[in-house]
């Protein structure tokens, strides 16, 4: 397990041929199972709380619940709770939180998209006519936008405390809108989508403050089916219907690690970023979860920060020092033309009286 894996990795029935589902919590290295009844259905989805402690399960049946995080080590163990608000919606096909956790939003198969408050369920947004069918949604970094992606390849943005759509994003006949991130790193306003066009993949990028397109970029051969972006917003990560996965950096858009069929050739269903490390786990239904570490330059860490901030310091006190030392005094005025010259280093350590007589002004005439 990965050291700062506080994430929920779901293993949905059908990956297992003849097993029930289960659901398995990863968190800090400790296990805890919760066996979902016959009635309630497969997973579908699976959203996970920025805190780490909850998550919420989109069910097959039709419902969302969710589950609670509690104790601690060996006692680690998970408490179910139904959501009144989400029971009896239909299937759900992307959950999600926003950055603080504060709201929670769903997107259905028959195109309802819904915003709610977290954990007061008071609901934002509840539109049934949102998309054809919502293929993907994403919060904004301040919580103030949700972006969404229908399967009929458009995309809008929708305005959440007003709870009304502000703009459909352009694009041309022969293109689809899929997938959908906004950036995360807080100094550039980006929304950073996948576009199918003809056999071409191409991820295109979008100004939150006009939701003018900016350009697009090829980074992966096939068309992706997962799209992530790190906590700290640096890199920007895809997986493809092929198995790919490709890393780039959001400020130059360059591509630092590119895995060929890390899943063999099947079509990777998950993908996030561990919060620690840079490395990123990814699943698909064949090969099941899979770690895999990032070829990126490494960050820098905090005490490294400190340490060239500290060795900065001295290096000025040093400059400072020198430069005191082989310049004139505000109090060693010039006393001619002969003046003997001053030696480069003065000793550090001189003998106070010779020090005082130097330095004596004598009677001065007022």
């Amino acid at each position: 397990m990965v050291k700062g894996y506080r994430r929920v990795q779901l293993l949905a029935g059908h990956g297992f041929e003849g097993l029930k589902t289960l659901i398995l919590l990863c968190l800090e290295g400790l296990g805890a199972t919760f066996v979902l009844e016959a009635e309630e259905g497969d997973p579908v989805a699976i959203a996970v709380h920025p805190s780490g402690d909850d998550f919420v399960c989109s069910l097959s049946n039709g419902s969302c619940k969710a589950f609670e995080v509690y104790g601690h080590e060996a006692n680690t163990k998970l408490l179910a709770k139904e959501l009144a608000t989400l029971q009896g919606i239909g299937p759900q096909k992307c959950i999600t939180f926003s950055v603080d956790g504060a709201k929670f939003a769903a997107g259905g198969v028959h195109g309802h998209l819904r915003i709610v408050e977290w954990p007061s369920m008071r609901k934002i947004l509840d539109e049934p006519r949102a998309h054809k069918s919502v293929r993907d949604i994403d919060f904004s970094l301040d919580s103030e936008f949700l972006a969404s992606t229908s399967t009929d390849g458009s995309a809008r943005i929708w305005k959440i405390e007003d709870g009304v759509p502000l703009t459909t994003l352009a694009r041309k006949p022969d293109e689809n809108i899929e997938l959908c991130r906004f950036s995360k790193d807080g100094t550039k306003p980006f929304l950073f989508c996948s576009i199918q066009k003809g056999d071409d993949s191409l991820t295109g990028v979008w100004d939150i403050g006009t939701w003018n397109k900016i350009g697009h970029k090829r980074l992966i051969r096939k068309s992706a089916s997962v799209m992530s972006i790190s906590h700290d917003g640096k890199y920007l990560s895809l997986g493809s219907k092929d198995g790919d996965i490709c890393v780039v950096e959001v400020k130059k858009m360059q591509i630092h690690h590119y895995s060929k069929r890390s899943h063999l050739g099947t079509n990777i269903a998950s993908l996030e970023f561990c919060p620690s490390e840079r490395v990123v786990l990814t699943t698909s239904i064949e090969w099941g979860a899979q770690v895999t570490k990032l070829n990126v330059p490494k960050d820098w860490k905090e005490w490294q920060i400190y340490l060239v901030l500290l060795g900065l310091f001295l290096a000025s006190a040093v400059a400072f020092y020198i430069f005191f030392e082989n310049s004139d005094s505000f109090w060693n005025f010039p006393m001619g033309k002969h003046q003997p010259p001053r030696p480069k280093f003065d000793p550090i350590l001189r003998d106070p009286k010779s020090y005082d007589d130097q330095n004596s002004w004598g009677p001065v005439d007022m």
